[in-house]
This record gives structure tokens, sequence and C-alpha cells, in this order.
């Protein structure tokens, strides 16, 4: 069998006994127009190995291989999912590897040779701790080279938003830190099984040879956790939590403490993690 006498998706579903769980985060991806798309946005693929994370039933991953992708990892915590998964791999042969665990858990960097290409439809209840993850990877640049990812609509608009709104946060500052993000498009909910309540939006994100500024990654995690915890206080006040003397740390980040978190740039939000840092 061949990729394209591969069965199609809703066949692959009811052979397999594939209902969506809820608690798995999954809402399964069917249209292969679709589908396609989103490799062609992660693209070109030839010659490059790629990581998806939460395949199902294989719709994305046929959509990688097709597309010319050398190998795909495909990650999925669901079980259910692999034989429909091993059926992809026998129409490209040598090409798939399948991966059954938690990717919250999986060290993802030592299975692959190169910079890889993360592309996925990921489960709403672990995209975002999946791209902090992967944001805070050590040493940088990281060990892939694009990430194309699937989000609910809120999130992407959260990942790409400048400051002074209520988007911009600790994800915004995360992700702009070390890469270039940019929302592709938006997939109707309909393009879904189940459709989700949501619509969602396919982002990519470039990591950055080098980052905005320098800073301790989990510094900085620290500072912008405190300072959106509680986000419409004054810096003097939300830097609490972190520290005794927050107006000593404010100070020698050059910034005024009467600003409140939403108001900062991520090279001001830089500039307080090296200051906390220094002040141990």
């Amino acid at each position: 069998m061949s990729g394209d006498e591969l069965p199609p998706l809703r066949e692959v579903i009811a052979k397999h006994g594939l209902g969506a769980l809820k608690a798995l985060g999954q809402n399964f991806l069917l249209d292969l127009n679709l589908t396609g798309r989103i490799a062609r946005a992660a693209g070109p693929l030839e010659g490059h190995e790629v990581v998806e994370v939460g395949p199902g039933p294989g719709g994305l991953t046929r959509a990688l291989l097709a597309e010319g992708a050398s190998r795909v990892i495909a990650i999925e915590r669901d079980r259910r999912c692999l034989p429909a998964l091993e059926e992809i791999a026998a129409a490209y042969p040598g090409r798939l590897t399948i991966i059954e665990g938690d990717a919250l858990e999986t060290d993802m960097a030592a299975l692959v040779k190169g910079p890889a290409r993360i592309v996925a439809n990921l489960p709403y209840n672990i995209a975002t701790p999946l791209l902090v993850r992967w944001l805070q990877t050590e040493p940088w640049p990281p060990w892939y080279a694009s990430l194309t990812l699937m989000f609910q609509k809120e999130v992407a608009e959260r990942i790409v938003a400048p400051p002074g709104g209520k988007a911009y946060g600790r994800l915004a500052v995360l992700a702009q830190w070390r890469t270039r993000p940019r929302m592709l498009f938006d997939v109707n909910r309909s393009a879904f099984t189940p459709p989700p309540a949501v619509t969602s939006t396919v982002v990519e994100l470039i990591p950055r040879a080098e980052v905005l500024a320098p800073a301790d990654p989990r510094a900085l995690e620290r500072v912008v956790a405190a300072a959106f915890g509680q986000r419409r206080k004054m810096l003097r006040s939300s830097l609490k939590s972190l520290t005794a003397n927050p107006a000593a740390m404010i100070e020698a980040a050059g910034i005024d403490p009467t600003q409140r978190a939403e108001e900062l740039s991520v090279e001001q939000f830089c500039a307080l993690a090296r200051a906390f840092a220094a002040a141990g």
C-alpha cells in the first residue's frame, strides 16, 4: 500500500474506534486539503525531519510525508491511535517513527539528527506547556529550526500580542524574546471531529539566532509570572511576590516603578530578569 492508497480518515477512525477523547484534548483534523496546507506552511520539507505531537489518526502525518519530509517522528500518548499510524508507516517505509508516550516527558532533541521542524495540531490541554518548554530550550539556538503549530485563536493572539493590550502577557514575552512569531491562518471549527468550541489558528515561530536581549530563561520566567500575576498593579507592588525589595531591582533595571506589566517591552523584562538574577 502506498500513501495514495491509504483509506479516507473517516474510515480509519471507524475501523479503529477512534472517538476523540476530551480528557486528552483531542480534536481530529480530517480535511486533507487543510492538513496539506499546514504541511506546506512548514515547508519546504524535502530532506527535513519533522516532529509531530498528537498525530491522532494521522491526517497531518500523511500530509507531512506526502510533502516530502525525510522522516516524521510522531509522538502519540493514545495507544488506540497506534494501529492507524502503523498503517501510514507501512505506506511510507522507513519514513515514519512512532513514539508512544507523553510529549511533556519526551526528550525530543534526542530523537532527531539535526535541526528539525516541529509541526503539530497540538492537543489543547498541553499546547501552552509544550510551547513554553520549547521556548526554554537550552542551549540556544535550539535543536529545532521552526515551529508550525495550531492553537486556539485566543492563545495564538496572546503569542503575537504587542505591549499595551489585554492579550500581552507571559506567552508574548517568552515567545517574542527568543522567536519571531506570526499568525498564518485561521482554521474553522467545522474542520475538526468533534468540532471544538472555538476557532483555531496556525502560528509560525522561527527561532532567533540571538535573543532580543540577554537574560536567564528561568529568571525571566519568574519575573514575567510575578509581574503579570497582578497585571493591574504597578511593578513596585506586583514584584513583591518575587523579592522583598522590588524597588532596588526595578531601579537597577532602569524602569519606572509605577509602570504596569503590560506597558513593558520584552527588552525591559529582560533587564528586570538580569537585575533579579544579580540580586541572587
